[in-house]
């Protein structure tokens, strides 16, 4: 019988060999001038080409939404003409692969930006760390966005997706999820303004609908996704409150009038089941509420993965680490066989250790 993640799916006319999706990840291999993507991370991606769907690590739309050493852009034309080397490998393989459009807000630190202050809904701090070209250091209280800031933002992930077609992606993922900026929109926690952005759940959502009504004049709605975080606690200076999943529910339900490629939910981290005000199981909550292909991530291994879609919580299952161990994830479930661990020091360090070094399984067999 054929395992539920190795089935075939249509999102709309792109056609995927099977449900395992690669999530976005950083990995911080972007380490030149411009930010742009390396012959490594062609490598990198290629070797990961088995996946049904690829989507690449979070990549800025602007200088301003940068907020961690060594990540690639989508913003200029030398980032354009590296990332497409990158999806003509990938094709070439017979993969497909989506771009994770990004703005870190209020994550980012003054030492990406000439000793400026990063920008977020509110002028709060989120008490945590910035990834640095020195090294981890403390976030810094940022400062609020004036509104015709907010409508450039809008303009940087049109503008974003648009460059992501001219370089030969499938598709594009707004990341509106893990305490960036667009979640900082969203929660109370992090936006206390009083004006069309802050205040009620629809103001406080409204410009990851802005964002998609803007991409949608320049790129086909059939190929956006979104990604959402409803049950992050505690992490990105984030905190649930009891407006939190009602934000979500509406957020979800509206998401219906948009045709997007998919929606990319993460489950509760466990730690967190006990919250108050929290939602621990995100797909079987939002299966009924969403009527779109539904990605669901979260720390899924093959049988749990197989589960969650046969039982009809979901349409496929975003794995991360363990692709970065195993680039022939799809090709290992199918085989049954054993996972290679990650070394978790060069997640983020530059170069090919611990990046394109993993063997496959034909490799390993021979």
């Amino acid at each position: 019988m054929t395992q539920a993640l190795l089935k075939p799916i249509k999102l709309h006319d792109l056609e995927l060999k099977n449900r395992v999706v690669m999530a976005p990840m950083t990995r911080s291999r972007a380490n030149n001038e411009g930010n742009v993507p390396n012959d490594l991370m062609v490598t990198y991606y290629t070797q990961r080409a088995g996946a049904g769907l690829i989507i690449t690590e979070g990549s800025q739309v602007s200088k301003q939404g940068v907020g961690y050493v060594n990540t690639p852009g989508i913003y200029s034309p030398e980032q354009v003409e590296g990332w497409k080397k990158v999806t003509k490998a990938v094709h070439d393989e017979g993969g497909k692969i989506f771009i994770q459009l990004w703005h870190v807000g209020r994550m980012s630190h003054p030492d990406f930006h000439n000793g400026e202050l990063p920008v977020a809904p509110s002028a709060i701090n989120p008490n945590d760390k910035s990834y640095t070209p020195q090294g981890f250091k403390d976030t810094v209280t940022p400062r609020e966005l004036t509104i015709p800031e907010i409508k450039q933002i809008v303009q940087d992930f049109t503008n974003a997706a648009q460059n992501a077609m001219a370089a030969g992606f499938d598709g594009v993922e707004v990341h509106a999820s893990n305490g960036y900026l667009l979640h900082q929109f969203f929660v109370t926690s992090a936006n206390t303004r009083t004006d069309a952005y802050g205040g009620s759940k629809e103001n406080r959502a409204r410009i990851l609908f802005e964002i998609l009504d803007s991409i949608k004049k320049v790129v086909p709605i059939e190929k956006v996704g979104v990604r959402l975080n409803p049950s992050l606690h505690k992490a990105f200076g984030i905190t649930l409150n009891e407006d939190t999943i009602p934000t979500y529910d509406y957020i979800i339900a509206q998401l219906n009038n948009y045709n997007l490629a998919y929606l990319h939910l993460t489950e509760a981290a466990p730690a967190n089941h006990e919250v108050p005000f929290i939602e621990a199981h995100i797909a079987k909550r939002y299966r009924p509420v969403y009527k779109g292909n539904l990605i669901i991530n979260g720390g899924f291994t093959q049988e749990s993965g197989n589960k969650v879609i046969a039982e009809g919580d979901t349409d496929m299952v975003a794995f991360g680490v363990p692709f970065i161990a195993n680039p022939d994830l799809a090709e290992r479930f199918e085989q049954n066989a054993d996972l290679q661990q990650p070394d978790t020091g060069t997640f983020y360090t530059p170069g090919a250790k611990g990046y394109i070094d993993y063997p496959s399984l034909a490799e390993v067999e021979a």
